[in-house]
């Protein structure tokens, strides 16, 4: 257990793990041919910061701030993720970027392109034992927050 606690091996840990899923989610999209959703595309940000995060927090581990926002970038990725998971679970109501009600139909050639590019946030077409990616970035992202606080707690004593 004391691999987490150390705070370089913890940005290095996340740094992986955020690159695999980054290189996992354009698998998914561009290898099985599956369309993301906007919210899906948003998800991906706070893992693309994560990465400068972790590689200055691996560099100088010992600064609180860097660990301080990796909780927040992580923080607003499972609020996110937890937004499109209830999206998807009729929780919550999709926003008007979701769907396609906000199409301009007088202009032909918006209409014909937005035929096939907005993928209804509701719709799950990928999912890992039964969760859906944003279910699982969801839980991903909770468990990075709660082992980089614990790292914050820890450390400090």
């Amino acid at each position: 257990m004391n691999f987490f606690l150390k705070r370089k091996n913890f940005y290095l840990l996340v740094f992986v793990y955020s690159i695999i899923a980054i290189l996992s989610a354009i698998y998914i999209e561009k290898v099985l041919g599956y369309l993301p959703c906007k919210l899906c595309i948003y998800q991906r940000i706070p893992f693309l910061v994560s990465i400068f995060i972790c590689f200055l927090g691996y560099n100088y581990f010992k600064s609180d701030r860097i660990l301080i926002a990796l909780v927040v970038t992580f923080t607003l990725s499972a609020s996110l993720a937890g937004y499109h998971f209830g999206i998807e679970n009729s929780i919550f109501e999709e926003y008007a970027g979701c769907t396609n009600t906000n199409i301009d139909i007088t202009n032909k050639e918006k209409l014909i392109e937005s035929l096939g590019m907005v993928k209804n946030c509701k719709d799950v077409e990928f999912t890992i034992l039964g969760i859906s990616l944003s279910g699982l970035n969801f839980l991903t992202s909770l468990l990075i927050v709660l082992f980089s606080l614990r790292a914050l707690v820890y450390e400090k004593n």
